[in-house]
């Protein structure tokens, strides 16, 4: 059975994005792209709404990856091994390979999938994520807290909901950045 990993950038006040959307704040130096690296290389499957589909579909095209370091191309490579699901209502098709597109969230298949999963899943972006933690899907929250404060912007945890956590793990980063991960125990 796999685990449902929320995995995401915040800034210290818990900002995935500023108020203007931008998460240019969160580009990550060679050692934390290894880490994010490593940590998606335990991924068979990534959840996406539309717009971090969007995002990181970027990923499925070389042309652009031929100037850039070895640990940029080698996560092109481990994001295009993964099977990814896009949930939205307003795409009409998906552009990269090893991709579903669902209409709308159902909790119940995403139970299933982990049921069924050999490796671990990956839910990404706020708005799915909040999702998942509210249907009590989520097994583990991976952070990566950056030093930056933003004032405001688009929340990385869901508002309204206590969870008990556990820490599993922590690292610092030469960049100031620092890695916290903790199981997801349960409502608080």
């Amino acid at each position: 059975m796999g685990k449902l990993i929320y995995a995401a950038n915040t800034s210290l006040d818990g900002y995935l994005e500023d108020e203007a959307g931008a998460f240019d704040w969160s580009v990550p130096d060679d050692d934390v792209h290894a880490f994010w690296n490593e940590h998606e290389r335990g991924v068979g499957t990534s959840l996406y709404g539309r717009r971090m589909y969007e995002t990181m579909r970027v990923w499925e095209d070389d042309d652009w990856l031929t100037d850039e370091p070895a640990v940029v191309q080698e996560y092109a490579q481990i994001w295009r091994e993964a099977d990814k699901v896009v949930y939205s209502t307003t795409l009409d098709t998906v552009s990269t390979a090893r991709t579903t597109l669902e209409r709308r969230f159902d909790p119940e298949a995403v139970r299933r999938l982990k049921e069924e999963s050999a490796a671990d899943l990956s839910v990404g972006g706020a708005t799915l994520g909040v999702e998942a933690f509210r249907h009590g899907l989520v097994d583990e929250c991976v952070l990566l807290l950056h030093p930056v404060v933003l004032g405001g912007g688009k929340p990385v945890l869901p508002r309204g909901l206590r969870l008990a956590l556990e820490l599993l793990d922590h690292r610092r980063f030469a960049n100031g950045a620092v890695h916290v991960r903790h199981a997801v125990r349960g409502r608080a």
